[in-house]
């Protein structure tokens, strides 16, 4: 406190030099802790930015380890990374399918593989079959199939020809859409048949493969104007709900809620009482 109060610091310097520009280069956080109404030597803020620019950056890097936790456990920002990048990588370049539950086998891949080209060769039709875990960005497989049609082939022309189908393997359905042309070779009953019969009921089973390959049978042979070979027989029995009960969704809300707010006390209580520590020392 005397260099602080002493006349020699209090007097103005006789040939005062300009600052080199690299004394005046301070963090920007320094300031909040630094006092304009009270002039002291500089040394003053620098000693006291060092454990506020410790204790922001331990705050920040805390902080983005619990935002980035908190979306690896949670399984809408997994869901919704997979429907959204669908939908940003467009269409596949060398096969028809987009597997992204990751439920169909090599064999199914190449034998659609093998259908669906000779279509395209043939009729000039191109049929895309997507398969997704679960949606959280839109209400049904229908609104997620028509959207994924208008990003991939955004133009009329570029659709016109196009088809696209959806099968959720969590909500057990499916949807078809498709450009005019597509959905005129097709045709409405075969169409209407294919949702309701062999998508639904063979994924109730978890016969995926068997759901996406019998859709497509079922729909080159009506583009080329063959027999109905029909859908799989349904099951009398009724059908098992796919949905969590409320009691199951309370539980994981709670477990998931407790793990965002322990993350979140380490991020911001930890820090604060670190600092307060530290001031009450000084």
């Amino acid at each position: 406190m005397e260099t602080l109060l002493s006349p020699r610091s209090l007097s103005p310097p006789l040939n005062p030099k300009p600052s080199s520009p690299h004394q005046t280069k301070f963090p920007s956080h320094s300031l909040s802790l630094s006092n304009p109404s009270f002039p002291g030597p500089k040394h003053l803020s620098t000693r006291f930015a060092k454990p506020e620019s410790w204790l922001t950056d331990a705050k920040q890097g805390l902080a983005a380890l619990a935002l980035s936790l908190a979306l690896s456990f949670s399984p809408v920002g997994t869901a919704l990374a997979s429907e959204f990048n669908i939908l940003n990588d467009g269409p596949p370049k060398e096969t028809y399918v987009v597997d992204d539950a990751g439920v169909l086998s090599r064999v199914t891949k190449s034998d659609l593989k093998k259908l669906l080209s000779d279509l395209e060769y043939r009729k000039k039709l191109r049929l895309n079959f997507i398969t997704v875990r679960k949606l959280t960005s839109k209400a049904d497989a229908f609104e997620y199939a028509d959207q994924v049609l208008e990003k991939w082939y955004p133009s009329i022309e570029e659709g016109n020809n196009k088809g696209i189908v959806v099968l959720i393997t969590s909500q057990k359905e499916g949807a078809i859409t498709g450009g005019p042309a597509f959905i005129e070779a097709v045709g409405e009953k075969i169409l209407d048949a294919t949702v309701s019969e062999n998508l639904p009921v063979l994924a109730t089973d978890e016969k995926y493969n068997e759901a996406i390959y019998s859709s497509a049978k079922r729909l080159v042979a009506a583009i080329d104007g063959l027999p109905d070979p029909g859908g799989p027989a349904v099951k009398d029995s009724k059908r098992e709900s796919n949905f969590k009960t409320k009691e199951e969704t309370e539980e994981k809300r709670g477990q998931f809620s407790l793990v965002v707010g322990g993350l979140l006390v380490i991020a911001f209580v930890v820090p604060m009482a670190q600092y307060y520590a530290y001031v009450s020392r000084k």
